[in-house]
C-alpha cells in the first residue's frame, strides 16, 4: 500500500516523520513535489519516502491519498486532478466539509476528515477522524491517540479548539518574557517555561479521572499565588473570552466549508 501526500506542509512533515521513524506498517509514502525543500528533506531522511513528479502522478502512484493543502487553493487544486473509485482519501483540511470533499475528489466515495497536529512527528498527537473508519483509525493510531466522533458538528468543534494552540505558546512567550525582564537569562527563562507547562499538561493526562476545573482548583489554593493570578485574569475577562473567541473560529469552519 502506498500513502500518498497532496500538499507538504508542516501536518505533512509531522505524519511522514512520525510513520516513517517507528515500526508502522505504513512504509511506502509519496509527496508532492509543491514545496520541495521541505519534500526533498523528507525523501533524503526516510529512504521508503519518494517525491512525485506531479500532484497527478502521486494519484496515480498512491492508494491511500491525504489532502494536506492549504484550505485557501484546496478546491483548486482538487478540481485539476483525477482520483480513482479505489482511491481512499483523507482530508486534513479544516475548512473543507466531508460534502464538499466528496464533490471534489469524485468518483473516490472513501473519504475521511481529520485534524493531524505537529505533535505527531513525536507520536503524540490526538487526532480526531469523522466519520470512524477502522483504517484512518490504525493509521494515526500509530502516530498517536485517536478521537472519533460521530457527528461533523463534533468534527468541527475539535478543529476550532486546534485554533488556540498559537495562543498557549504566546501565553508562555508572556511568561519567558516576563522571566527575561527580571533577570533571568533567556535560554533559561525559555526552558524553565516549557518545562513547567510540559509537568502541567502531563499532571493532567495523567489524571483523566480530574477535570480542567478540578486542578485548578487544586492549585490554586485561597489566597495564594496560582489563585490571585486567577482571579485577575477572570475579573478581565479573558477566561470567559476563550468560548467567546473559538465560536467565532466555528462560524468560519461551518461557513468556508462549504
Amino acid at each position: 500500500m502506498t500513502l500518498g501526500f497532496l500538499g507538504t506542509g508542516e501536518i505533512t512533515s509531522a505524519m511522514v516523520t512520525g510513520l516513517s521513524s517507528h515500526d508502522t506498517e505504513f512504509r511506502s509514502i509519496r509527496v508532492s513535489p509543491r514545496n520541495f525543500q521541505i519534500a526533498t528533506n523528507l525523501a533524503n531522511r526516510f529512504p521508503g519516502v519518494s517525491i512525485a513528479s506531479s500532484n497527478q502522478d502521486l494519484l496515480d502512484f498512491s492508494d491511500t491519498v491525504v489532502i494536506a493543502v492549504r484550505p485557501p487553493i484546496a478546491r483548486d487544486v482538487l478540481s485539476e486532478l483525477r482520483f480513482r473509485p479505489d482511491h481512499r482519501v483523507i482530508s486534513v483540511v479544516s475548512a473543507l466539509s466531508l460534502e464538499s470533499a466528496t464533490e471534489l475528489v469524485a468518483p473516490a466515495t472513501r473519504i475521511t476528515r481529520a485534524v493531524p497536529l505537529p505533535s505527531t512527528a513525536k507520536r503524540m498527537g490526538p487526532t480526531a477522524i469523522y466519520p470512524p473508519d477502522r483504517f484512518v483509525n490504525d493509521l494515526f493510531a500509530a502516530i498517536g491517540t485517536v478521537f472519533a466522533v460521530e457527528t461533523e458538528a463534533e468534527f468541527d468543534a475539535i478543529c476550532a479548539a486546534t485554533a488556540t494552540i498559537a495562543t498557549f505558546y504566546a501565553f508562555m512567550d508572556g511568561v519567558a518574557s516576563w522571566l527575561c525582564s527580571n533577570q533571568i537569562p533567556k535560554v533559561e527563562a525559555r526552558e524553565y517555561v516549557a518545562r513547567m507547562f510540559l509537568g502541567v499538561t502531563s499532571t493532567a493526562s495523567d489524571r483523566p479521572e480530574n477535570s480542567f476545573q478540578s486542578l485548578a482548583s487544586a492549585h490554586a489554593t485561597r489566597g495564594g499565588i496560582n489563585d490571585q493570578f486567577l482571579r485577575y485574569l477572570v475579573e478581565r475577562g479573558l477566561v470567559t473570552s476563550i468560548s467567546e473567541g473559538l465560536e467565532l473560529v466555528m462560524q468560519r469552519i461551518r461557513t468556508s466549508g462549504k
